[in-house]
């Protein structure tokens, strides 16, 4: 192995390496562990810049053999997301003071980071697992609600199943291959062989349990409920956009055939639809986000009926334009000493009237979520149902975007809500003013909305 090699390709690692080592090293050496925020912002956004300088400079690279794969797409989609890690630190900083939900970020970040540069199914489930565990602590970590425990032991047999599931389908790729590569993967996507079939089938169930795919999603509401508002959003769009971005690089540009088509779009089509109807019910703002994710994940795996070399590119900027859009919800959400009443939609009664500038915030995050021009979730719809006409499947564009009316109704009841009431505010005893830090959070969450609003073709036309 090439030392300039290892050192070069593996920049953002490296940063996210540093941030543990001296996380760790705060808290051993440290009486009062002071700086973990601090420490935690500063190397995850040289993370994000040193994967955006790989893809610039076109970098590309294997340092383990093809177990660990660099090349300029794979940066630009490190830097996406590690950038929207950034606006949940910030979050973070006003909710936890001490180091251990920043280590278990930073942990959970590096296998995000394995993740999109995995070259085999060794890499990718180890990269899974490096990703997911730390998210069941951090669930738990801040125990606002009694509930919380028993969503992180929910959240944790959800992904327990999943990963089995996914381990399963491996065994029988590399039983109908002889390799675990991800070229096996290709090649049993195209073959007759009902082992290789089974393969498939039960890696694309693994990653539906994943995402919260319909009918696998019965338990990701509690977790996204009564987790507190940083790891909400943080599994809401960090880990539905590594899952996905795997999803992608399994695949790959093979085409998508039946019947396996079939069953890739029937499921998330459900899942649109039931996500949609059933966040219309919802009173808990945390769930309502959990339900939209739901659907929101049906519309990405649509993705994948589209031509395989336009799928990587609508599913990326997809997950931009919808992480951006849930983080500026979650920044801007106003703090309140109750963590059940910030939550309920009726503390968010007559918001505009006392805070407008969070109404506008989280407005702008709802119509964006539910595709209306000319914020960017239109144009990530409009990219995914395009792909998909694209490619001859006219019949399953049109459910899906007859679907997608279903989530305007709960979208714009939240507008409805904060701008249509006149709601006197709450007792100054309820409520607290919004950290600086979630301020800064939510202009940079409005900054990227408006970049990927104006320029979305400066996104696409590099990945």
């Amino acid at each position: 192995m090439n030392l300039h090699t290892f050192l070069v390709t593996l920049l953002p690692e490296h940063c996210l390496i540093a941030a543990l080592v001296l996380l760790l090293g705060i808290d051993i050496v440290a009486k009062r562990p002071r700086g973990a925020a601090e420490v935690t912002l500063v190397l995850v956004a040289a993370a994000a810049v040193a994967a955006a300088w790989l893809h610039a400079a076109g970098v590309t690279g294997s340092p383990f053999g093809d177990q660990f794969i660099v090349d300029p797409t794979t940066s630009l989609t490190k830097a996406v997301v590690l950038a929207l890690a950034v606006p949940v630190v910030l979050l973070a900083n006003d909710e936890f003071a001490d180091s251990r939900f920043y280590t278990l970020l930073v942990s959970s970040l590096y296998g995000v980071c394995l993740v999109l540069s995995s070259g085999s199914f060794l890499t990718l489930f180890l990269g899974l697992e490096i990703m997911s565990l730390p998210v069941y602590v951090l669930v738990l970590l801040a125990y606002r609600r009694p509930a919380s425990a028993e969503a992180a032991l929910k959240y944790l047999v959800l992904s327990g199943t999943a990963t089995a599931t996914f381990l399963m389908g491996a065994s029988l790729v590399y039983g109908a291959s002889g390799s675990l590569s991800l070229g096996a993967f290709h090649t049993a996507l195209a073959s007759n062989s009902p082992l290789a079939q089974a393969a498939v089938v039960m890696v694309v169930v693994a990653f539906f349990l994943k995402a919260a795919i319909f009918p696998f999603h019965a338990w990701a509401p509690d977790a996204y409920e009564a987790a507190s508002v940083p790891v909400t959003a943080y599994m809401a769009t960090l880990i539905k956009a590594a899952v996905l971005l795997a999803a992608v690089r399994l695949f790959g540009d093979e085409p998508v055939r039946r019947p396996l088509l079939d069953l890739i779009a029937v499921l998330p089509l459900a899942s649109i639809v039931w996500g949609n109807l059933a966040a219309i019910r919802q009173e808990s703002f945390r769930r309502m986000i959990a339900y939209s994710s739901i659907a929101h994940a049906g519309y990405l795996f649509y993705a994948f009926l589209g031509e395989g070399d336009t799928r990587l590119q609508a599913v990326a900027f997809y997950l931009a334009a919808y992480g951006v859009m849930n983080l500026l919800a979650f920044a801007a959400l106003p703090p309140h000493d109750d963590d059940v009443q910030r939550d309920r939609l009726e503390t968010m009664r007559g918001l505009f009237h006392r805070s407008p500038y969070a109404a506008i915030a989280i407005g702008i995050a709802m119509l964006s979520l539910a595709g209306i021009p000319p914020f960017p979730g239109f144009v990530a719809k409009f990219l995914v149902f395009k792909n998909v006409i694209a490619a001859g499947h006219t019949t399953y564009a049109v459910l899906g975007l007859v679907a997608s009316y279903l989530g305007l109704y709960f979208y714009l009841r939240v507008v409805q809500v904060m701008f249509m009431s006149s709601d006197a505010a709450p007792a100054p005893a309820q409520g607290r003013a919004a950290a600086p830090l979630a301020l800064a959070a939510t202009a940079l969450c409005l900054a990227a909305s408006a970049f990927l609003a104006v320029l979305p073709g400066w996104l696409m036309a590099r990945l």
